[in-house]
């Protein structure tokens, strides 16, 4: 079974630095995209960043200039540089990736459990 398993969380004062990692577990084949993801209670999931196998990235508008997303294939580890950052950031983080299931015969997404950021003003 395949798991992720984020790490990295906790309080910073706003301004400050946060790195999160996030690494896969178990028989993994192949893993495509690999991203992150932040929620609030109550709201609904958002995209912060993506990266793909090639590492190719993508960010929400509200990170740009400020998060930086990569990936270690030979550690299937996916990580979050999250610099100036600011109390609006404050939100549990969650890792994904698409992971190809030979079960299944096509890639399927895995979550991890999550982590809290909180950011001080």
């Amino acid at each position: 079974q395949v798991q992720l398993v984020e790490s990295g969380g906790g309080l910073v004062q706003a301004g400050g630095s946060l790195r999160l990692s996030c690494a896969a577990s178990g028989i993994i084949f192949s893993i495509r995209n690999m991203g992150w993801y932040r929620q609030s209670p109550g709201t609904q999931r958002e995209l912060v960043a993506t990266i793909t196998s090639d590492d190719v990235t993508k960010y929400a508008d509200s990170v740009k200039g400020r998060f930086t997303i990569s990936r270690d294939n030979a550690k299937k580890t996916v990580y979050l540089q999250m610099d100036s950052l600011k109390p609006e950031d404050t939100d549990s983080y969650y890792c994904n990736a698409e992971v190809w299931s030979a079960a299944l015969y096509r890639y399927r997404e895995v979550w991890g459990q999550g982590t809290l950021v909180t950011v001080s003003s």
